[in-house]
This record gives structure tokens, C-alpha cells and sequence, in this order.
């Protein structure tokens, strides 16, 4: 099975344009300058994205790896005003990704009774996939920040001066666009590093909102339609060019304790979250962390990370921000 996938593209000049690719080939659409503008096409057409896309006609064709690889591909959803894209996430999703988030909690709530999160953990496999028409079992979500704290496949992920750790978190985010009448549109899914502050988050739990305000990767792949019930990936760490940390992880609905739909349910009952033109970029978890093996990361390192059915993978090395001088002024 071959899977659509649309990506944003940024010539030397500063033009931009999107790209459609159906397994190997891949081609321009004529007169089309960004996801965003296609979405809201399709909205108005009535049409599937993939329709609205195919019916744009067929320019160059393009190799987007080599694309890629020049560092031309851009993050595949992004927003003209930053303010009205929304990065969010949920956690505690994924079979087995309770164990790595008990081990960093367990200590210091050491006790006989099961962890907060060990609790959320088991509630969500329990009624985390609903029949239809009901409502599931409600996730855990937390805030990461709005269209500035989004970064593309190669770009690098800044870690505050404060900041205790920087580590990556290989999962799948969903892509959302609110249309006039406050309907959620799924765009599709892309590849994503969530990116987390996991020395502050285990130092005292009610710090994981503090921990989650860090910047975001996401694939250049915007992959269209209905994705595998199983993903099967690849996360890495290189240090100087040479593998330092290597470990597969699973997503999709086939290794999660929730589907989907019903963490769409729980994050879009807000209305403050069905505000017409937002777009929304909502993070689905992961299972697998190298900070859960004893890795420390080091400005330099690489976070690679690869899955099936995404062509390309993500490649964003750590590097450490400036601390800025903040001071609040009384007036």
C-alpha cells in the first residue's frame, strides 16, 4: 500500500510551495503555497485533502530527499500568525509507556499504593477505547506552547538556559485545522520528537507542565488519510557523528491503550480549542525514552528518529539557548 504524503518546501529565494508524494514519486502543486491553504480548499469544496491536492494538476517533479537533505523541507503545518497554532499532547497513552513514568516517579512518591500516573495508566486501559459512541475514558494533556515553539525535520531544538535536560520523545502527532463553523478537520498525521524536560518533570510531578514548555520537531510528512493500526519506528541519539542510543518504539492504535477518536473526544470538547482558523498539532505519546535507560544528552547530540510510512525521518541536534534577562516592569 502506497500512502499520500504533502510536505512544505522553501526555495533559496524565500519561495514557498507544496509538495505531494505517493510512494517513491513526488511532484510540486502548481499555485499552492502552503498545507494551511489547502486545507482550507478543501473545506470549502467539500473534498478530501488528498481530492483537493490531486486535483491542484502535477508540476516538477522533485526528489524530496535530496530536498532534505539541502534543508528546503519545512514543518508540514504551520500558521502565518504563530498565535493561532496550538502544540498540545497527551501522555500515558501507549502500552507499556507507564513503566518508564513510574520508575521516575516511584521514589518520591514511595508508598503501597500505585503512582498517580500508574492509576492514569490503567484507567485509560481500561476505558480508553470505547465503543462508538461513547466516551472513553478521559488522558492526561498538557500544553506545550503556540507556533513558535515548533521546529522542522532538521532544525535545531533549543533548550532553555534553565533547563535541566533536554530529551527526545519519538511519537506520532495529529494535525488538525478548526474550520468557520468550529468543526476540527484532521489533516493527517506526521512524525514528531515532543521533546521534554524529564530531570524536572521526576524532581517533583506537578513540575511536568514546566517540563512540556519546550520546543517541538515534527516530519516534513504530512501523511494523508488512514495511518497503519501499527507504526513501527526507530529513535536514535548520535554523539559526534558516532551512535550513542538506539531502541525501536511502536505507535498507532494497535499499541495504544486509547484510540485515537477518543483522545481527538477529550481535546476538542473545549471550545476554546474550535476557534475558526487554529491549527492545532496534538502530540499522541510515546512508550519509549533513552532518559529511561540512564542516558544524559549533551549539546551536539542528534535525535534521529525514523518510522514506516514516513519516507523521511527527523534529524534535530540539542543546542543550548541564551539566557535572556527578564525582569517585570511595574507600571
Amino acid at each position: 500500500m502506497t500512502y499520500l504524503r504533502l510536505l512544505q518546501h522553501r526555495a533559496a529565494d524565500g519561495s514557498r510551495s507544496v509538495i505531494l508524494a505517493e510512494g517513491d514519486t513526488a511532484h510540486f502543486l502548481p499555485g499552492v503555497t502552503s498545507v494551511r491553504e489547502l486545507a482550507q480548499r478543501a473545506i470549502a469544496a467539500g473534498e478530501t485533502l488528498a481530492d483537493t491536492a490531486r486535483a491542484c494538476g502535477q508540476g516538477a517533479d522533485v526528489d524530496i530527499r535530496a530536498e532534505f537533505d539541502a534543508g528546503r523541507l519545512l514543518a508540514p503545518i504551520d500558521h502565518a500568525d504563530a498565535a493561532h497554532l496550538i502544540l498540545s499532547g497527551t501522555g500515558l497513552t501507549h502500552l507499556g509507556s507507564a513503566e518508564g513514568r513510574d520508575k521516575m516517579h516511584r521514589e518520591a512518591a514511595a508508598s503501597e499504593k500505585q503512582t498517580d500516573s500508574m492509576r492514569m495508566f490503567l484507567e485509560g486501559l481500561e476505558g480508553g477505547k470505547p465503543a462508538p459512541g461513547e466516551v472513553g475514558q478521559q488522558p492526561e494533556w498538557f500544553y506545550k506552547g503556540d507556533g513558535s515553539q515548533l521546529v522542522g525535520p532538521r532544525d535545531p531544538l533549543p533548550m532553555p538556559a534553565f533547563a535541566k535536560d533536554g530529551s527526545e520523545e519519538p511519537e506520532v502527532a495529529g494535525i488538525y485545522i478548526v474550520g468557520e463553523d468550529g468543526t476540527p478537520y484532521r489533516l493527517g498525521f506526521a512524525l514528531a520528537n515532543e521533546y521534554s524536560d524529564h530531570v524536572t518533570e521526576r524532581h517533583n510531578y506537578l513540575w511536568l507542565a514546566h517540563s512540556k514548555l519546550r520546543r517541538a520537531a515534527l516530519g516534513a510528512e504530512l501523511l494523508l488519510g488512514t495511518p497503519p493500526a501499527g507504526i513501527e519506528g526507530t529513535s536514535r541519539i548520535r554523539r559526534g557523528g558516532e551512535l550513542l542510543w538506539e531502541k525501536p518504539f511502536l505507535s498507532g492504535e494497535a499499541n495504544m491503550s486509547h484510540t485515537i477518536a477518543n483522545l481527538e473526544h477529550h481535546h476538542f470538547k473545549y471550545d476554546l480549542f474550535r476557534r475558526p482558523g487554529d491549527i492545532h498539532v496534538h502530540f499522541f505519546g510515546t512508550a519509549t525514552l533513552s532518559f529511561s535507560d540512564g542516558v544524559t544528552t549533551q549539546e551536539g547530540d542528534v535525535f534521529e528518529i525514523s518510522a514506516f510510512p514516513f519516507a523521511l525521518p527527523l534529524a534535530n541536534p540539542l543546542v543550548r539557548a541564551d539566557a535572556p534577562a527578564v525582569a517585570v516592569k511595574a507600571l
